[in-house]
């Protein structure tokens, strides 16, 4: 098995670990516990939005089929959502042996493009905030 087939299979099991303990999370916490919200330090410190601010609205309103909506709170999570999601997909089809399937590659770009949006939703979430007194 050559390094890059060896690197996507060990990111195909870590998704799949982080989609079981994600769903465990979930389970737990929607039957179980109701944890309060908590105020964002950053918000209440520096009165600016932190860099994953909006990241629990978007995964809600994509759960809930509104994709846009899920875009303008927090851009990275529909992206990691299609990106990651076809990368399991994919991925998943070609090990059960699926013809005519192949599953989508590593390629850093994914990484630079994430943290590019994290930087771009920060920047642009805190001028509007500062700058024109639009919150979110």
């Amino acid at each position: 098995m050559d390094k890059k087939r060896k690197l996507e299979t060990e990111l195909f099991y870590a998704g799949l670990v982080f989609l079981g303990l994600g769903a465990a999370a979930w389970a737990i916490y929607h039957y179980f516990i109701r944890i309060p919200r908590m105020p964002c330090f950053f918000d209440a410190a520096f009165g600016i939005y932190c860099p994953g601010c909006g990241g629990t609205r978007a995964l809600k309103a994509l759960f809930h089929g509104r994709g846009l909506e899920a875009v303008w709170y927090h851009p990275l999570i529909p992206y990691t959502a299609a990106v990651g999601g076809g990368f399991m997909v994919t991925q998943g089809l070609e090990r059960l042996g699926v013809r005519r399937v192949k599953g989508w590659k590593y390629h850093s770009w994914y990484l630079y493009v994430g943290i590019g949006l994290i930087v771009l939703n920060f920047i642009g979430k805190n001028m509007l905030r500062l700058i024109w007194g639009i919150t979110m």
